[in-house]
């Protein structure tokens, strides 16, 4: 029995965890196995082949961790850096900021380039920085790709732009948690050295699988690291990896099945579709904000997010409450305002195992909440504005052609 069960379906629009499909529910509603029989192996191999197609790489060399996103990040930095080493990070939002708190934790010298949440990450004082490191005291750029504390999506190419422009060696780290498998992202073509997600988000499973990705440089750097790491050692995996028996430790056996199902979900629909779908939702939750007269968090065109949009309510309203009503008199999770933001904003997680008749379901449960805390909303605008777009932009189901 759920601990506070209400009616039908719930409607979970937190920017993750997301919606789990039944085909990966039912995948992982199996007993426990002996992981050291074949069939884990076989099993696992299938898997770090098919999580590289993800993050768009056919020089990387996954790990899948039973951790979260929080120690898909360690494990990114203890293997590749050494405490003390130089790192160029932004703060921009709720979630990067918890990764500086890690890296400066860590005992990494952590150079923050802070921008007003709300903002992208600014280059400019990257280029700065790296026009003036000649002695290349900077070992690392760690940035977030999609910030889902302000619906901020980073380019990352244009990062990447920047050390070829100036011959800079710094690896470059990619928190891709909110974004791989939902935005564009490009491992090899980018230059991304290490890249990271976390299972919740875009592939739709429980939380507790971080993968994470390391390039052939990323893989060159363990070798001078010295960053004391048991847990999420990668050379620990690697001569499993060699012995094809793949686990240094008991992996999560029933979330290896589900990954399973959840990455034949998005081959079968296609990586290329998924995005798109992702690309109309985050289109459709903009055209609703707008009709409804409020403002998004996101402060330019360039930065805005397909995966999660966070809107500013008026001075007078207190997001919080929106959220926690919505939860208590319609069902529909809806994500909270962080830190600087908080009380300020709510987020609409539009990501995931996600369609556009269940984003047109949440956008109405908004309104009728907008209009329970007094704001002016005429009913019906928003989701008017919205199925309006997607009327005209979803394709056809590819497995119903």
């Amino acid at each position: 029995m759920d601990y506070m069960n209400g009616p039908g379906r719930h409607h979970l629009f937190v920017p993750g965890p997301v919606n789990i499909p039944e085909q990966v529910i039912r995948a992982m509603n199996r007993n426990n196995e002996d992981y050291r029989s074949p069939a884990i192996p076989a099993l696992t191999k299938t898997l770090l082949e098919d999580v590289k197609k993800i993050f768009n790489t056919t020089s990387g060399t996954p790990f899948m961790f039973p951790t979260t996103g929080t120690g898909a990040w360690e494990s990114a930095l203890t293997n590749t850096l050494s405490p003390g080493d130089r790192i160029v990070s932004f703060l921009i939002g709720q979630f990067s900021l918890l990764w500086i708190d890690q890296q400066k934790r860590l005992n990494f010298n952590v150079d923050v380039v802070e921008s007003e949440w709300g903002q992208g990450a600014n280059l400019q004082v990257l280029a700065s920085k790296l026009s003036q490191d000649q002695n290349h005291t900077i070992k690392a750029i760690c940035i977030v790709h999609n910030e889902t504390a302000t619906g901020v999506t980073n380019d990352i190419s244009a990062v990447r732009t920047i050390l070829d422009h100036y011959k800079h060696p710094a690896l470059l780290l990619v928190d891709g948690v909110s974004s791989i498998c939902a935005l564009d992202f490009r491992m090899d073509e980018w230059g991304v050295d290490v890249a990271l997600t976390g299972s919740q988000k875009a592939l739709s499973l429980p939380t507790g699988l971080g993968i994470v990705c390391a390039s052939p440089k990323a893989l060159e750097a363990t070798k001078t690291s010295k960053s004391l790491k048991v847990f999420f050692d990668w050379n620990d995996y690697l001569k499993f990896y060699k012995l094809g028996t793949y686990w240094p430790y008991t992996p999560s056996i029933q979330l290896l099945y589900g990954l399973r199902a959840a990455l034949d979900l998005i081959f079968e629909e296609g990586l290329d579709n998924v995005i798109a779908r992702h690309a109309r939702l985050g289109k459709a939750t903009r055209l609703a904000v707008e009709a409804w007269g409020l403002k998004n968090c996101t402060q330019k065109e360039e930065w805005i997010s397909n995966t999660v949009t966070a809107v500013v309510v008026p001075p007078n309203i207190d997001s919080t409450e929106i959220v926690k009503r919505a939860w208590k008199r319609y069902n529909l999770s809806l994500g909270l305002g962080l830190n600087k933001v908080a009380g300020k904003v709510f987020r609409i997680g539009h990501l995931g195992n996600l369609n556009e008749l269940q984003l047109l379901g949440c956008l109405a449960g908004v309104e009728m909440m907008l209009k329970d805390v007094g704001y002016p909303i005429v009913l019906g605008s928003g989701v008017a504005a919205a199925s309006t777009y997607l009327q005209h932009h979803i394709p056809l189901i590819p497995s119903r052609i």
